[in-house]
């Protein structure tokens, strides 16, 4: 019976969410204006606004098998050996986009530096340089850099260098929530949008890092970290033109429990 269904051999990590008891008229904001672009995103692309979801995916290891993988046979599964061999890590910077279900300029390479990304997020822009951009995002401190306000900044009439600041003393650039502030501004042309803390599950990137990892990643060896990148790529391009669609959301922002 379901009421004495108890299973005390089994337990799972819990996360309580502090930040959603401490401000949470500000929380159930965040959520909603993220769902509520979600669902606006095929006509905001009609009128040249990019609705992105965008992170990184570090630690990709190049692990090779230390011997061939067995391949299935009646009344046996596919076999893949235990050991392997590490070649190094590649780190993938990437922009879904919501309304096509496309990936965009990814950027696949050793680091995930402020430089890395910022730069991936102008060739990203780069790609329909005269429209609309909206980014949504997690909390990494990389995604409030002063680098990114320099870009943005300069997409346009931006603010004056006395305006801008100094990081750490004065202006726009003087802590992340001065930074957070200018990149979140409406008025933009290139703006971006941030999830609540630990919830970056409301970030449609993640979806996507899952399909790849299933994909091309968990029964992949790799002979080196050049092998992975091309993989990477290969898959990335696969994907595209074969399997790229919206996802299908259907969360709006309201507790999925009463």
């Amino acid at each position: 019976m379901e009421e004495v269904d108890l299973k005390p051999h089994r337990s799972q990590y819990w996360l309580n969410p502090k930040a959603k008891l401490d401000d949470p008229v500000r929380h159930a904001a965040q959520e909603k204006e993220i769902c509520e672009l979600y669902a606006q995103a095929q006509v905001l692309r009609e009128q040249g606004v990019h609705v992105t979801s965008a992170d990184e995916k570090t630690g990709i290891q190049a692990l090779e098998r230390a011997a061939p993988t067995l391949p299935m046979k009646p009344g046996l599964v596919e076999r893949r050996e235990y050991e392997y061999v590490r070649h190094g890590t590649q780190c993938l910077i990437a922009s879904f986009d919501v309304a096509t279900g496309t990936v965009i300029a990814p950027t696949i390479g050793a680091t995930r530096s402020e430089k890395d990304f910022v730069e991936h997020i102008r060739r990203v822009i780069a790609t329909a340089a005269n429209e609309q951009w909206i980014f949504i995002l997690d909390g990494l401190n990389t995604h409030f850099s002063e680098g990114l306000v320099r870009l943005v900044a300069g997409l346009e009439d931006g603010p004056s260098a006395l305006e801008l600041g100094v990081k750490g003393k004065e202006g726009i650039l003087k802590n992340v929530e001065s930074r957070r502030a200018f990149l979140s501004n409406p008025s933009h042309r290139v703006r971006f949008v941030y999830t609540p803390k630990h919830c970056s599950w409301l970030n449609q990137i993640e979806i996507w890092f899952s399909i790849l990892s299933r994909r091309a990643l968990k029964r992949a060896s790799f002979r080196s970290v050049d092998e992975l990148k091309t993989a990477l790529g290969d898959f990335i391009t696969y994907f595209n033109r074969v399997l790229a669609k919206p996802f299908r959301w259907t969360y709006t922002g309201r507790p999925l429990t009463a």
